[in-house]
């Protein structure tokens, strides 16, 4: 469970950014707390007659930008400390991207695997009912997050659409292709880390053959890096989810794996080629690249410094601690940080958003392709910002985000300005 404050611990790398830039204190004071969080319980009809109900918040942090944007977990460790800081790290996250939003973020408390599918759905529009004077196409966007789907998605869109009568695709993203989702949204996280690894791998000091990847969360994202990894001839050393890791130094058998997960089990019980080892192992694994695509919080100061990896890639949201970054930072490991490593999930989001507002679909050589221009882009800027000021990549790209947070907050007006 993230600790209660997960939000206070993210806002000291936004202070930290804040010492490396000159900006009006209007904008860390507009940023230091959201915008609004709507606190629900979702009263549903359980498959035996009974009712339940779920406890469920939305939050949007900040829309300065643009309407705010972020997905919905269902996890029964879910808290409102959690949403409040993933809406605050969707907001420089799409300020990184230079995506024209804000961040929000949403989470139902219930373990979803507990649900019947038929229970998962109701579950799904009554969110769509307690929040609908909060969502919409122009003013919070939601879209897939832990334990949530293209068809818990295609649900919610639905429920709105009923709501207001009218069919509103760009209500939600990520949806299933056939009821207005995009090409290329399924393994979009996991892409634009990929695509920013790929593209930094000189810089970084990364082996052009033989690449070593560990992946710690063989979930979505996870599965997917370990194929696009696989695809430049990588070998998958090490992978984990809920139920342990295995590792084998010469590589796993990734078809057997994802066989595996595909069948419901765990990678432990897959022909995997390799060792079961505990799932704490995974973090010290000998790699090049380690590939926290979980939870937060998973690399702290009590195992940071076992880490082993040249790099470590956060697909997940907030997988390292501060504590724990200093520690890496000590190491000489760079952190290729979730604002920018994982936005490709969001970028293609975007892409989706606009499609729906056109009436007209891309093909998926158009949406990887524009995926591969924003993630190169912003990476090289904030490549460029961390040498420059003699940074962790971390803060150049809080520092890159900061610059343009501050340029819409000052263009409002600030107390200098109203001074003067």
């Amino acid at each position: 469970m993230p600790s209660p404050n997960i939000l206070d611990a993210a806002l000291t790398r936004l202070d930290e950014a804040a010492r490396h830039v000159q900006i009006d204190s209007d904008v860390l004071e507009k940023l230091k707390y959201p915008r609004e969080t709507m606190k629900v319980r979702l009263l549903i009809r359980m498959d035996d007659g009974s009712r339940k109900s779920f406890l469920a918040w939305r939050c949007r942090y900040d829309d300065t930008r643009g309407p705010t944007k972020g997905g919905i977990r269902f996890h029964p460790d879910s808290t409102v400390e959690e949403v409040e800081t993933l809406a605050f790290w969707m907001t420089v996250k799409c300020a990184v991207t230079n995506l024209p939003y804000g961040g929000g973020k949403g989470a139902v408390q219930v373990d979803p695997k507990a649900l019947s599918k038929a229970e998962l759905e109701r579950l799904s529009r009554a969110y769509v009912q307690a929040f609908a004077g909060i969502i919409g196409p122009d003013r919070d966007i939601p879209a897939p997050d832990v334990y949530t789907n293209a068809m818990i998605m295609g649900w919610m869109a639905d429920e709105y659409a009923s709501i207001q009568g009218e069919a509103a695709p760009a209500v939600i993203t990520g949806k299933p292709i056939a009821l207005g989702g995009s090409v290329g949204r399924e393994d979009a996280t996991a892409r634009g880390g990929f695509y920013l690894t790929c593209h930094l791998t000189e810089r970084l000091g990364l082996p052009t053959e033989g690449l070593r990847v560990a992946v710690q969360g063989f979930g979505n994202a996870g599965q997917h890096v370990a194929r696009l990894f696989r695809s430049i001839g990588a070998k998958i050393v090490a992978v984990s989810d809920s139920g342990g890791a295995v590792h084998a130094a010469s590589g796993l058998d990734l078809d057997a794996l994802l066989a595996a997960k595909a069948a419901g089990q765990s990678v432990v019980q897959a022909e995997h080629g390799g060792e079961v080892i505990a799932a704490d192992d995974l973090i010290g694994v000998d790699c090049d690249v380690l590939a926290p695509s979980a939870m937060e919080d998973m690399i702290h100061d009590g195992n940071a410094a076992s880490v082993r990896a040249k790099v470590v890639l956060e697909l997940a949201n907030g997988p390292i601690t501060p504590e724990g970054d200093r520690i890496l930072a000590d190491k000489g490991v760079v952190v290729l940080p979730d604002i920018l490593a994982n936005a490709g999930g969001v970028t293609v989001s975007y892409f989706e958003w606009v499609q729906n507002r056109q009436g007209y679909y891309w093909t998926l050589d158009e949406v990887q392709s524009r995926l591969k221009t924003i993630i190169e882009t912003e990476g090289d800027a904030v490549w460029s910002i961390a040498e420059d000021k003699g940074v962790t990549l971390r803060t150049a790209a809080y520092i890159h985000a900061l610059g343009r947070l501050a340029a819409a907050i000052e263009a409002h007006g600030t107390q200098q300005f109203f001074a003067s």
